[in-house]
This record gives structure tokens, sequence and C-alpha cells, in this order.
């Protein structure tokens, strides 16, 4: 998979590696910000990225920017959906 541009060449490809800093993508996690400007406590499914700036989609919206180093793994990513 990959971007291209408007002439049909490939320009920026998907990582290829599934795991960034211990998480992958869909696994439930529970990030305490202590600093910055996104403090408070978040539950959800993180989306990761390679910088290690997570977003984590919560029951009722979506936090950007969440770095890695602030989450903590509840459950890893198994094929079903959970509520959490």
């Amino acid at each position: 998979m990959c971007g291209t541009d408007r002439y049909g060449f490939p320009i920026r490809h998907r990582e290829r590696k599934p795991v960034h800093f211990g998480l992958r993508i869909g696994d439930i996690v529970k990030a305490v910000v202590t600093s910055g400007q996104k403090v408070g406590k978040y539950v959800g499914r993180v989306l990761c990225r390679k910088t290690g700036s997570f977003d984590i989609a919560t029951k009722t919206s979506r936090v950007a920017g969440i770095s890695y180093k602030f989450c903590t793994s509840i459950h890893s990513k198994d094929g079903y959906s959970y509520r959490f």
C-alpha cells in the first residue's frame, strides 16, 4: 500500500513494522497525562505512530497527540472489539 502523486508514481508507503514503543494499533491503553495541554486520564483504543505521538479513541471523543511515555497497556488487540 502506498500513496501516489498526481501522475501515479509512489511517493510514500505505510510503515511495515506494526509495533511502535511496545504498542500496536487497536490495543486498549490507559494514559495518565501529568503535564502539557491535555492533562487528565484517558482509557481507549490507541492509534500508534512512528514518532511516539499517539491518538486515543475514547467512548466520546478522540484525543490526539498523547506521548507514548504516558501510555500503559491494559489489553492487547486480539481481533475482538470491546467496550471500555
